[in-house]
């Protein structure tokens, strides 16, 4: 009997695990919240010894373990999203031009196996607008990060010319979606507030990340009947193994598999397990994509994505012609 063939796979939610890229503010507060909940479980924790453990999964700056990683899960490509803290958070290592310099030279390292989301707060003005611009027509971007929890509705005038420039170029949108530090502002990142933005801009694909565990049900309403919205899976890591099964489950029962991307947040749940270990969660024989047909789940694992990027193979040439200097 001929084996089936595996799965091909994209990871439609990754980011270089570099400390360069997050504001010690961003980090302080991540780890705040995790000494407050082990402590009130009776475990002791400092600051420093979490802040040191959440630094160690930070130690990937070109992205050679992470593409190690993903051809050992099979995962073809990854999209890096890079996201603009720098206009919220003052303490930032990096410009936000620097931050996407230091993605355009990772895309170069590895032809082929990464593309990149720029992301550029709108509120630096005409200034933001052409950086990203740069990075679509010279870098061979292709796509936008939105980072709502930064202070600024997804759907804010002030993004509007970076969506037209996203239309232009046929270019996707990955807005995240939910909690993070707590140094920022959540009220800003429900899925909802999207819809404005979808509908003005009908002709860009917005995705939902974070969608299978984060307002889960708003963003399949979203995706069910917003032609252009997506959500992806990434952040089911940070549920406990029997939940995180059920979430996931819970998706793809929902009738949206033509709208649903396999993401893992890497490198943000390294200490739980790898590239293949989060791959296994959804391709075990009785996981979550055994509920649907095989074309749904390569809908799930790859093709959805792959159809969003197609737009952007021209941004793609462009790089590879900038690399070939």
């Amino acid at each position: 009997m001929t084996q089936a063939p595996p799965p091909r796979i994209i990871d439609a939610h990754c980011h270089i695990a570099s400390e360069r890229f997050i504001p010690r503010s961003f980090i302080d507060g991540v780890v705040a919240n995790g000494v407050a909940a082990l402590t009130a479980q009776g475990l002791r924790a400092t600051p420093q010894k979490l802040a040191n453990t959440y630094l160690q999964k930070l130690q990937d700056p070109l992205c050679d373990q992470l593409v190690a990683e993903m051809e050992a899960a099979g995962i073809e490509r990854a999209v890096l999203l890079a996201a603009d803290y720098s206009y919220a958070l003052t303490d930032c290592p990096l410009t936000v031009e620097e931050t996407l310099l230091a993605h355009a030279e990772v895309l170069k390292r590895h032809p082929g196996k990464l593309v990149v989301f720029g992301g550029v707060d709108p509120r630096w003005g005409k200034d933001g607008v052409d950086l990203f611009e740069r990075s679509l027509v010279e870098w061979g971007f292709s796509g936008f990060k939105v980072y709502p929890p930064c202070g600024m509705s997804p759907s804010a005038p002030e993004l509007f010319p970076y969506y037209e420039l996203c239309a232009h170029h046929r270019v996707p949108v990955v807005v995240h979606i939910g909690p993070t530090s707590p140094v920022l502002a959540f009220d800003t990142s429900t899925p909802l507030m999207l819809d404005l933005a979808a509908r003005s801009f009908p002709t860009v694909n917005f995705i939902l990340a974070h969608g299978s565990v984060s307002y889960p049900d708003e963003c399949a309403m979203l995706c069910a009947y917003r032609p252009n919205v997506y959500l992806d899976v990434s952040g089911y890591q940070s549920l406990l193994r029997t939940s995180s099964d059920e979430a996931l489950r819970r998706v793809v029962a929902r009738g949206i598999n033509h709208k649903v991307l396999f993401g893992t947040d890497w490198p943000v749940f390294r200490m739980q397990g790898d590239q293949r270990a989060f791959v296994d969660v959804l391709t075990a024989e009785d996981g979550p994509l055994s509920l649907i047909t095989e074309l749904e789940a390569r809908l799930v694992l790859h093709d959805n994505m792959a159809r969003l990027l197609a737009g952007a193979a021209g941004n793609a040439s462009n790089q590879a012609r900038v690399a070939s200097r």
